[in-house]
């Protein structure tokens, strides 16, 4: 039951951003109703500028199933890069551990990527890792341990990926893979408008 509530929640929560977001390992949610969930779901007034910009904060936030503080951080840490800081936001939680292990095709939604690198199922660099928000750089390889390779996260992943491959990885066997460029904010996977991130803090300072 609790299985069939936490679907229900993850669909409800899909349409009431009207965004289908793959970290979340549900597809689906907007094909039969592309609208908003509730009695009054379909005849919803336009949003506001703010409520848009809250709106896409929290993507940010379901699809990589991370905390209000965890972006937050996330977005200090981009900020004192010296970069565009909305673009580093984006490398940053694309390069999280358990992002990447669903990105590799490894597990079917961030969460379950997250669960499997605590339990030890995943190598970084040929050394285990239990880590999930570990951010990793170009050049760092992504395995799954020997003994963890008939696991059903990965068992699942490959007979129906929740994504491609991106650009920015590359498989060199179905459980091991390799980072070979940054990510850039067109390879989050869903609808994304980082002016509007850019917006939103903007409009409370960033720390």
């Amino acid at each position: 039951m609790k299985s069939k509530t936490s679907s229900v929640k993850k669909f409800r929560l899909q349409r009431r951003l009207n965004t289908d977001l793959p970290g979340l390992g549900k597809p689906g949610a907007l094909d039969r109703r592309p609208y908003g969930p509730g009695q009054h779901g379909q005849g919803r007034k336009k949003p506001s500028e703010y409520s848009l910009r809250l709106q896409e904060k929290q993507k940010l936030i379901a699809h990589y199933g991370i905390t209000e503080r965890q972006l937050q951080r996330f977005v200090r840490d981009s900020n004192r890069a010296g970069l565009n800081w909305v673009s580093e936001l984006s490398r940053r939680l694309e390069m999280r551990l358990d992002n990447l292990v669903f990105r590799f095709q490894f597990a079917p939604s961030v969460i379950a990527a997250r669960q499997m690198i605590l339990h030890g199922h995943v190598l970084v660099n040929g050394r285990k890792c239990r880590i999930g928000s570990r951010v990793l750089n170009a050049g760092d390889e992504v395995s799954l341990a020997e003994a963890s390779r008939e696991h059903q996260n990965f068992v699942q992943c490959q007979s129906s990926p929740r994504l491609d491959l991106p650009a920015f990885l590359e498989k060199k066997e179905p459980f091991s893979g390799k980072i070979i460029s940054d990510p850039t904010t067109e390879d989050i996977p869903f609808n994304y408008n980082d002016r509007l991130i850019a917006e939103y803090y903007a409009t409370r300072g960033r720390k």
